[in-house]
């Protein structure tokens, strides 16, 4: 039962126990207890209360050495990121032998970026305001991330394509078909933009505006 009423935080405990024993030394008979045993545990409250403050202590120099810790590997990094670069600039001119003799790993060949994936599945919509909604799926490989796409139109059945925009979502509404026209044919090109060249592949869709004025 008395271990409930300690509390169940341990330094808590010994400022329980130090503000208890001046009283239970004065009343040790009339409470049932002896002076000795107040004695010794007072004693032993003076040593709880030592090892807290040495436990203190310890904790904030630990946090001091660690915080010292990082800004020496820190300001080691830096210098240590200064010469491994050194090392490339100097290997870009002259070979891979540098990082052997740096001790350093070779530099992997970069994996060529794909081209991005055909534009496919159209799906046109004539809208209410006389526009051309034109949709399609272009599954792009790993890798070709960017692609935009270029969006050429033909009117009519004869003539060239000419490019209208390049939009990076798969859709594009068209609220410039000539009034009059019978057909129009859109051509869609995915451009992928790698480190070193540009690639890309196109399909392409046609389409009647009915509904258009002529």
């Amino acid at each position: 039962m008395g271990h409930s009423i300690l509390p169940s935080i341990r330094i808590d405990r010994v400022t329980f126990v130090e503000n208890h024993t001046a009283t239970w030394q004065t009343e040790a008979t009339a409470i049932g207890t002896s002076t000795s045993a107040v004695t010794a545990l007072t004693t032993k409250a003076v040593t709880a209360r030592a090892a807290y403050n040495a436990h203190i202590l310890a904790q904030a120099q630990a946090k001091a050495a660690t915080q010292v810790f990082y800004d020496a590997v820190a300001a080691m990094t830096t210098d240590a990121t200064a010469i491994i670069r050194q090392v490339k600039a100097k290997a870009a001119l002259s070979g891979n032998s540098i990082y052997t003799l740096a001790l350093l790993p070779i530099p992997a060949t970069p994996t060529p970026v794909p081209p991005p994936g055909t534009p496919t599945d159209f799906r046109v919509a004539l809208q209410s305001d006389g526009s051309l909604q034109l949709k399609w799926k272009c599954p792009n490989p790993a890798g070709s991330g960017g692609t935009t796409y270029q969006v050429s139109r033909k009117t009519g059945t004869t003539g060239d394509f000419i490019m209208l925009t390049t939009v990076g979502a798969r859709s594009f509404t068209d609220p410039t078909i000539p009034a009059g026209t019978p057909s129009v044919t859109y051509r869609v090109q995915a451009f992928a933009r790698p480190r070193s060249a540009r690639r890309r592949s196109s399909s392409s869709t046609s389409a009647s505006p009915r509904g258009r004025g002529r």
